[in-house]
């Protein structure tokens, strides 16, 4: 666990290495994955301003990461605008995933919510250089258990979603890499 919600913190977690989870979970214990953490992103931006974490951080791999005070992130921010201007790209993207999150759950089929799952994830992916060759094939630590907890739907369905992909030739799956194919 690299954050739990509502624990107090005076610095700010960055990921270096590994996959990590931000988990909002219910009162009886069922978990909504909200957002996967990749390798450059911020534990979550909210700790910049304030000092309680808002959500369960959980690493899904062995996890790397680094903390920054954050007063001293603060002064950062506020003294050097590329640095302001990265930071407004991070909050900018929390958002846009929280808000296709809520179109996902709340109008999108289950083979439409695996596939934009599967494909941002490619695309930040991409954008890290963390992929390999052409068709794309990429490390994919996450089990169906993750996918149902971040698409709201139960690991049986996500199942039959992603043997359905096999078979249509979208996707390879192996133990620890995907590979998209079509």
């Amino acid at each position: 666990i690299i954050c739990r919600d509502e624990d107090l913190h005076d610095a700010v977690p960055v990921i270096c290495d590994g996959w990590a989870a931000s988990i909002a979970t219910l009162s009886d214990s069922s978990r909504q994955i909200l957002s996967f953490l990749l390798p450059g992103d911020i534990v979550s931006t909210t700790l910049l301003f304030e000092p309680r974490g808002r959500h369960l951080v959980e690493a899904i791999t062995d996890v790397r990461y680094r903390v920054f005070r954050r007063s001293e992130l603060k002064t950062a921010v506020f003294t050097h605008p590329g640095l302001l201007e990265k930071f407004s790209k991070a909050w900018i993207e929390e958002k846009y995933r929280a808000d296709q999150l809520i179109v996902d759950l709340g109008r999108r089929t289950a083979d439409e919510r695996i596939a934009r799952l599967v494909l941002n994830l490619v695309e930040r992916l991409l954008k890290r250089g963390m992929t390999r060759g052409e068709p794309v094939e990429l490390d994919f630590p996450l089990r169906q258990r993750h996918i149902a907890d971040a698409t709201g739907l139960t690991p049986v369905h996500v199942s039959k979603v992603l043997s359905e992909f096999r078979r249509s030739g979208l996707i390879k799956l192996s133990e620890r890499s995907l590979t998209i194919l079509d």
